[in-house]
Formats: structure tokens, sequence, C-alpha cells
């Protein structure tokens, strides 16, 4: 097909469908202006940037940053805190989503069912800054929750907060606490679609509850799970900023340091901006890479990709 006729054809489908390309506009412009026009910036993570002269009149150092990263003291820590968290998040968060709905599409009480479904999803529309400071009340070594219980079994308040080998637990447990409800409700959209006659085949060869669930439910949701796997590594390296800055303090820093904190002390606090750039690019092409590779597994092997 000529580029005449491609442009033509892209027109009739543009009168066609005007409603629909009108419709999705403003998301392509949000995406434009504050996702692909900002890249433009990217080049300074090459560049020595001087503010004066601007991003084009800034000299060029090549990868000079990009080395100086690799090969300053914290860079095996950053990577080592970031997966850590990330990699334990991924194992304890992504399944609790997936057991919970499994859970709540069993009950067959629909006030009950609907009970469980607000007291899940409600922890999802708390801010962080309220749920670090509710965590913070519960975990205080004085008068907190779970060392009032500690005290009274007869044992030594912990300071949980200012203990680095608890940070990583107490990250993520909240996490979980936080959006499982809310995660959940994808899963429960892939078991409504599932056809019911299925379960009533099964019904009638015997199969228990349980074996429904695991030989029924389970792999009608397969391509669901799949997704959102592929979809959640290729963000492994992307520990959101806020809820550890907010949790982090001088004494657990050892392990709640990560690349977007990193990020922040180096090109907020310190003004390398560069550097900052540099790093921050760098997270950004492993996140990519990961996609990339983990999808293209997920095909071979499930038939199921994002693209």
């Amino acid at each position: 097909m000529t580029v005449t006729k491609r442009r033509s054809a892209f027109v009739r489908a543009l009168r066609k469908h005007w409603q629909l390309y009108l419709l999705i506009a403003p998301v392509v412009v949000y995406f434009l202006v504050f996702h692909y026009w900002p890249m433009y910036g990217v080049q300074i993570a090459f560049k020595n940037f001087i503010a004066t002269k601007g991003i084009w009149g800034s000299p060029w150092v090549g990868f000079k940053h990009f080395e100086r990263f690799f090969e300053s003291y914290f860079f095996w820590r950053l990577i080592r805190n970031t997966l850590g968290i990330s990699l334990y998040e991924l194992a304890v968060g992504f399944p609790v989503p997936i057991i919970l709905a499994l859970m709540i599409n069993e009950v067959r009480l629909k006030g009950y069912r609907k009970f469980v479904q607000t007291v899940t999803y409600a922890p999802h529309f708390l801010s962080t800054v309220v749920v670090v400071g509710m965590v913070m009340m519960f975990l205080s070594p004085n008068s907190g929750l779970v060392n009032t219980a500690i005290k009274a079994l007869g044992g030594e308040p912990i300071p949980f907060m200012t203990q680095p080998e608890w940070f990583k637990t107490i990250y993520v447990f909240s996490g979980v606490w936080q959006q499982m409800g809310w995660s959940s409700i994808i899963y429960l959209a892939a078991l409504a679609g599932i056809d019911p006659q299925l379960h009533e085949a099964a019904r009638v060869d015997g199969a228990s509850r349980m074996q429904r669930i695991w030989h029924v439910n389970l792999p009608g949701i397969r391509p669901t799970i799949v997704i959102l796997l592929i979809l959640n590594i290729g963000t492994l390296m992307g520990v959101g900023f806020e809820k550890v800055f907010l949790m982090q303090n001088s004494l657990n820093n050892e392990s709640s340091d990560v690349i977007s904190t990193y990020v922040y002390r180096s090109g907020i606090l310190g003004a390398q901006y560069s550097f900052s750039a540099a790093v921050g690019l760098f997270n950004s092409l492993v996140n990519f890479i990961l996609l990339l590779t983990v999808n293209r597994i997920a095909k071979k092997v499930n038939q199921v990709s994002l693209w």
C-alpha cells in the first residue's frame, strides 16, 4: 500500500469514527505533554548541565555520570535494597489479591460479601502519609498497639522503625494491607467472566469446591494473572519514593535507601542534576529491559503477552 493510499484510509477512518478519536484525544495529549515531551530533557544525563547555558548549551560528557554511579560506594547498596524490596513485595503482594478474589468469589451471602469488599477496598483510599502515620503509631515503642501487646506478654518493646532489619517487612506488609482489596477487583472481574457451565460440568463430575477453584477458576483467570505479572516485573526497579522517604530515617537508612531516594538527594538536595538524571535513566532502562524480557518469555510459555 502506497503512502497516498494509507493516508486516504486514515482520513476515511477519521471521518467515520471521529467521535472515538475525539474521546481519546485528551488522553493522547496528556501523554504527549507530560510523558513524551519531558523526554527531551533526558539528554542532560550525558551532559554537564549548567543552568545558565541551558540543556542545549551544556557540554557533552558522554557516560561520565553513569560510570561515576557504577563505581560509587552506594551502587550495590541501592541495587540490593531496591531489588530486595521489589522482590519481597512481588512474592508477598502479588498472590494475596488473587487469593482474596478467589475467597470473595466463593462467598454466597451477598451482604457479607459486600461488607468484606468494602473493608478490604477502603485502605486504598488512604493517602500514603496517613498510612505511614498509622504504621508509626501502631509500632511506637512507648504507646504503639503492637509493642503494648508485646509488653503484656512479657517481652521487651521493639523499636521497629529504627531497626534496618524490620524496614522491608513493614514496608511490604503495610502496602499489601493497603492495596490488596483494590488489586483484587480486576481478578473478580475476570472470575465473573468464567462460563458458569464449566462449574456445572465440574459439579456433575463430582468436583469439590477446592477442585473447581484449582481446575476452573485459576485457569480461567490465568491470562489476567500473566499480564499483571508482566506489568509488575516491568516496574521491579521502580520502588516508589514517597512511602520510602516518609518511613526512612538515619537509623534504618542502610536498608531503606533505594534508587528513588538517592536520586532525590543527589538531584534536588545536592543540585547534581545531570548525575541524578543518569541514575534515573539507568533505572528506567533496567525496567524497560525487564518488561521486554518477561513479555517475550510469557509469550513463548503461555501464549499471553502485552503485545
